[in-house]
């Protein structure tokens, strides 16, 4: 028992410790997976609150969503998880396909944001099975607790439309653009950029507000779409190949659309893509919520 708690101290300890390190261009900014994992704790089932809440540490307080960055925070303890965030597909191509592109640089078949949300779903599905150690917190060689976490980190990232983006720009890594004055790239402006003008403009900077206006058109204006969100084909718990589909649609769609090196991206932009954002911060946090209620229902 000593072993897990120390385990889980530890856990706690390297995220407030490497959260003042500059975070990667590897995801949603904070308050993206901070706003997807506030919407999918408030759709939880009770049999899934209370496996959150036993797996998450103590530390947390039951609050998912404090911990939903942490992902990004061990990029630099947990260096083999890099190209779990992401997927590349071949440029100017506006389809993805799990047997082509899931894969690191290597050549490494299943090593993508797709493939490891398979992975950590089947990982937390052993939960509750009879060689679950008393604390919950590991089930024979898998550690449940980190499961979760990278879970719902990638359900994120699977959203951002981005994270399904050309291998050549690395998902708009290497385009450089400015929002409105300053300098940054087009992933940055996807990963942080929009959302946290839309919390200046709109949120009084805050992400709260941006969850509860996120709640009400879920339950309101997008309503008759969520069970269409929510739901897998034949009978699965997880169906990342879905929405890696709909981010390099959105990508091409949206992203990329009329940006060239340099440009800069204003009003216009930010008006016209910001429903986008929207629309995937809102799905990733129902999906997430769906997901964990079927692996834990």
């Amino acid at each position: 028992m000593q072993g897990r708690q120390a385990g889980t101290a530890l856990l706690l300890l390297l995220a407030v410790v490497v959260a003042a390190l500059p975070a990667p261009s590897l995801g949603w900014g904070v308050d993206g997976h901070l706003i997807i994992c506030e919407i999918a704790q408030g759709r939880l089932s009770d049999a899934a609150a209370k496996a959150v809440n036993d797996l998450l540490p103590s530390g947390a307080g039951g609050n998912l969503s404090s911990l939903c960055s942490w992902a990004d925070r061990v990029r630099f303890r947990y260096q083999w998880s890099a190209p779990l965030h992401f997927i590349d597909v071949p440029d100017n191509v506006c389809n993805y396909s799990y047997d082509r592109d899931c894969k690191d640089e290597e050549g490494v078949k299943g090593r993508c944001v797709a493939g490891a949300i398979n992975n950590y779903t089947s990982q937390l599905l052993t939960y509750g099975s009879s060689s679950l150690s008393p604390s919950s917190k590991s089930s024979g060689q898998y550690n449940l607790t980190e499961a979760l976490l990278f879970l719902s980190h990638f359900m994120g990232d699977i959203h951002q439309p981005l994270h399904c983006g050309f291998a050549s720009d690395r998902g708009g890594n290497t385009i450089d653009v400015h929002w409105y004055r300053r300098k940054t790239v087009l992933h940055h402006v996807w990963d942080v950029n929009i959302i946290q003008t839309a919390e200046k403009d709109y949120y009084d900077e805050g992400a709260g507000e941006f969850v509860d206006a996120l709640n009400k058109n879920i339950t309101g204006a997008w309503s008759d779409k969520v069970q269409e969100w929510e739901e897998c084909a034949k009978s699965q718990t997880a169906c990342p190949d879905k929405y890696g589909s709909e981010s390099i649609a959105a990508a091409c769609n949206s992203a990329y659309k009329g940006v060239t090196e340099d440009s800069t991206l204003s009003d216009a932009y930010f008006g016209s893509r910001l429903p986008v954002v929207n629309l995937r911060l809102a799905q990733g946090g129902v999906r997430l919520a769906a997901t964990l209620n079927r692996i834990f229902g």
